[in-house]
């Protein structure tokens, strides 16, 4: 467990900050794809070091409860980039 003591829902508050991150992932992937390299196995190691580092840094217990929450979010569109009809 870590000491640090920002919750991982107060993160939602950087958009600007997280909108930055998302530009650099977003061009790492369009680098890995120009070098041949399979989205859907981007995605899952991105997902996968996305996860240690979310571990690391607050702990097994509050990443299992915020990831409790994805399916939700993912059904719901939070994660679309296409309009829903």
């Amino acid at each position: 467990m870590n000491d640090n003591n920002v919750q991982l829902v107060e993160l939602e508050d950087l958009s600007a900050i997280k909108q930055a991150a998302l530009t650099y992932v977003s061009e790492a992937f369009a680098e890995a794809e120009l070098d041949g390299l399979d989205p859907d196995c981007m995605a899952q190691a991105a997902l996968f070091t996305a996860f240690m580092e979310l571990v690391a840094t607050y702990g097994e217990e509050a990443v299992a409860q915020y990831a409790a929450s994805l399916p939700e979010r993912i059904r719901g569109g939070g994660f679309s980039t296409a309009l829903k009809h």
